[in-house]
């Protein structure tokens, strides 16, 4: 599986790809590409997927993937001969736009023949024209669709493929994207090994969000905050334990062991003494 390296981090093109990385890897990212027949929404995104730049390191470190740097080969001048190639490529799939349309049409047309019928004889013989009216025929309603459609290609939808269209080359990418010693990403990578769903927290104040399913079916169960040492001033403490109360999940101290390299996690419960 390979990673393409954009803005600093992994992106997904393929499907199968993503889905074995959310299912089998629990490795979630966000799809931030533009479905060409919804227009832009933030409920309706699709490929490609963006991994945040924890998880695009985590694939690496577990070897579930390789990052690829495509920019070399896909930003070259094309020759010629593959401009040619392009031009004859994108031709083609605009006339089979067109085709796929008027296919379509016809099927549509079809579909409510008989109210078209009733309103081409009506306004034939409201014209005087009672031979042409009696003659009408599906067939001639079909044919006159047929020949009067035209294809506006100003009007033709801008194809966004999930992976490049052609061969193209690649180099592998070996530096890392994060500091793999840094406190937060081994509590990232220490919450994943321990077969947790993981998220950013940044919506809801914590620096993670755990999941005990994938997050299209569970909502989040713990929010988790990233000390530095095991010490937090009592207003911030009372601060992040009433946020994780509002939005109905427990709150997660996460930091080192003094002396050690092993992560301790303490949940913090909000009582109210009034009941």
């Amino acid at each position: 599986m390979y990673l393409t390296l954009l803005n600093g981090t992994g992106f997904v093109f393929n499907v199968d790809d993503y889905m074995e990385l959310r299912s089998k890897h629990r490795i979630m990212g966000a799809p931030v590409g533009t479905a060409n027949t919804k227009g832009w929404s933030p409920y309706q995104s699709t490929l490609p997927v963006e991994l945040t730049k924890f998880e695009t390191q985590l694939v690496l470190d577990e070897n579930i993937a390789k990052l690829v740097d495509k920019s070399e080969d896909l930003m070259a001048k094309p020759t010629a001969v593959k401009v040619e190639e392009y031009k004859a490529d994108f031709e083609s799939r605009l006339l089979g736009q067109e085709e796929a349309l008027k296919t379509e049409k016809l099927r549509e047309t079809e579909r409510y023949m008989d109210k078209i019928l009733t309103g081409k004889r009506k306004k034939l013989l409201k014209q005087g024209r009672q031979e042409m009216a009696a003659a009408l025929t599906a067939d001639h309603v079909l044919k006159e669709m047929s020949e009067n459609f035209k294809f506006e290609r100003q009007n033709a939808l801008v194809e966004v493929p999930c992976e490049h269209l052609r061969n193209h080359s690649a180099q592998i990418v070996t530096r890392t994207l994060v500091n793999v010693s840094c406190l937060k990403y081994r509590i990232f990578k220490d919450l994943w090994k321990r077969g947790k769903f993981v998220t950013s927290g940044d919506a809801f104040g914590a620096d993670f969000l755990v999941y005990p399913g994938d997050p299209l079916i569970y909502h989040a169960s713990h929010i988790v905050i990233v000390l530095d040492k095991p010490v937090i001033k009592p207003l911030e403490l009372v601060a992040k334990v009433r946020l994780s109360v509002i939005v109905n999940k427990s709150c997660v101290f996460a930091y080192e062991k003094e002396n050690d390299d092993g992560i301790l996690y303490q949940t913090v419960a909000w009582c109210n003494p009034g009941k």
